[in-house]
């Protein structure tokens, strides 16, 4: 085959593939996942901001129809299943907050780091099994993609006394 066929054959190949790629709001309608509107800033801060390729999230609380779904430290007044799905809920709102930025969210094509911060008793230290509920959803809604650097980390409060507040940087095209 000579270099023009091969060109040739190279390029449909690509077109094929972008025809069947699904997009990640494909993704998220399979998945039945919802995204919620916006919530706060809580402050004088942007939800989400751009730079080059990559799109820094600030924290997200586990809000969920404007109302924190976990309270309080883990585990003495939110248990760890509790604070798992608080975690969850943070990376649909993260997701949701690159919504609001030009382009939305199906210019997202992976996660680079997730911070987890968890309201903690002075002697849990179970943060990266709260954290894992979030990888976990990262994973399941980008595939391989979704693969990324974690910090789990607990702290003694957060802000709105919110169980759980996770920041996200995501690679974008």
């Amino acid at each position: 085959m000579n270099s023009s066929a091969l060109s040739a054959s190279s390029a449909l190949s690509a077109l094929n593939e972008r025809k069947t790629m699904t997009t990640l709001t494909d993704t998220l309608k399979r998945l039945n996942i919802t995204l919620p509107s916006i919530s706060g800033p809580f402050g004088a801060y942007i939800p989400a901001k751009r730079v080059g390729n990559l799109i820094f999230v600030a924290g997200q609380l586990p809000m969920k129809e404007g109302r924190l779904l976990a309270t309080g430290q883990v585990p003495s007044r939110c248990s760890l299943e509790q604070a798992r799905e608080a975690a969850r809920q943070c990376i649909i709102n993260a997701i949701a907050a690159v919504q609001s930025l030009p382009g939305g969210i199906d210019q997202l094509t992976g996660v680079v780091r997730v911070g987890a911060f968890i309201s903690s008793d002075a002697t849990f230290t179970e943060q990266p099994k709260v954290a894992d509920a979030a990888s976990d959803l990262l994973k399941e809604i980008f595939g391989a993609t979704g693969q990324h650097a974690r910090a789990a980390v607990g702290v003694n409060t957060l802000p709105r006394d919110g169980s759980v507040e996770i920041e996200i940087l995501f690679e974008a095209r």
